[in-house]
């Protein structure tokens, strides 16, 4: 070692990380993780009805759109470089039942809501949440008999309502109701009806989470009694979502999803490195809203947490990003 004009001694360093970090431009050099708009999916709430654009209180920034308000906002947002949105509908209550019939009804909001966009849009990915808690007035994902969610009752409609969605035009179709068998049961409906090309992005490992407050607030669609722990997943649990996931692919899933994502970083890596698919995660409404709660109260800077959280997704494996910060991130990556 040498003594330098200050007598400090310098360390005989054959390897110095710090090389890499000396300036913004060389740190980009080297990134390992980037994020990009076209790998964002936009959650967009929708609702019947003409001129709506509803705030929401536990969701800043969000809103329910009718389509005629939401066919506005979406040129720029392509622009963006956003290109896909995931549609989940707000079903009125005089149309919820306990057997969800409106969710098997072609001339329904969502099937005529996926045409417009499609006619209008038609560079734009949409996907379809294949579910039936909106429509239920239990509140469920699946059909309710006895106080027990029924799975292969609720696994037939479930295919029923996404071959619908693919004749109305939507690109992908994603059940996100966790009941066994979906995927395969909703596979061969698609292909029996000539959608063959229309893919599945499931909810392989979708948690019985404390996170998805504010989702259930903007859709109305909480269960009315009882919870989800049934068939969403226990959160302890980090095997069972690999045995979910590789059901899901022996069963035909094209993508398979993590949700919630900021919790489940683990699930979303390891999933990543044993099945070497296409990930998605789904960064929650809960997620979002606490961002936007510490921004509020100065408690963080809001940008800068987006920025931190979105990246740690992306640098876990996802492949694609569901999230409410969509808008917000699209346009920060524009100004770069």
């Amino acid at each position: 070692m040498s003594n330098n004009q200050n007598n400090h001694r310098t360390l005989d360093l054959t390897h110095r990380p710090r090389r890499l970090r000396q300036n913004e431009t060389i740190r980009n050099l080297v990134g390992e993780t980037n994020l990009d708009p076209q790998n964002l999916i936009y959650p967009i709430f929708i609702t019947e009805g003409q001129g709506q654009k509803i705030p929401f209180k536990t969701l800043p920034g969000q809103h329910r759109w009718s389509i005629d308000e939401l066919v506005k906002v979406v040129p720029r947002w392509m622009e963006l470089g956003i290109k896909s949105l995931a549609l989940f509908p707000q079903i009125p209550d005089k149309h919820k039942s306990p057997t969800a019939t409106e969710a098997l009804n072609p001339k329904g909001f969502l099937p005529n809501a996926i045409k417009e966009l499609k006619n209008k849009f038609p560079d734009l990915v949409l996907i379809s949440d294949v579910a039936l808690d909106p429509y239920s007035s239990d509140g469920h994902d699946g059909i309710v008999r006895n106080g027990k969610i029924v799975n292969d009752e609720s696994v037939s409609v479930l295919s029923e309502m996404a071959a619908m969605h693919a004749a109305a035009g939507v690109d992908i179709v994603a059940p996100s109701d966790m009941m066994d068998g979906r995927v395969g049961s909703i596979r061969e409906a698609l292909d029996e009806t000539g959608f063959q090309d229309t893919a599945i992005l499931a909810y392989s490992a979708k948690y019985a989470s404390s996170f998805y407050g504010p989702f259930r607030e903007a859709l109305d669609s909480a269960p009315r009694s009882g919870d989800k722990k049934t068939y969403q997943m226990d959160f302890r649990n980090r095997d069972e979502a690999l045995r979910e996931v590789e059901l899901d692919l022996g069963e035909g899933a094209d993508i398979v999803m993590v949700k919630p994502a900021l919790s489940y970083l683990d699930v979303i890596y390891q999933t990543k490195q044993v099945f070497k698919v296409p990930v998605a995660a789904y960064n929650v409404s809960g997620e979002y809203a606490m961002v936007k709660a510490a921004g509020a109260a100065g408690m963080g800077d809001e940008t800068k947490m987006m920025v931190e959280i979105l990246t740690s997704i992306k640098r876990a494996g996802a492949d694609m990003i569901l999230t409410y910060h969509a808008v917000e991130m699209a346009e920060l990556l524009s100004k770069k």
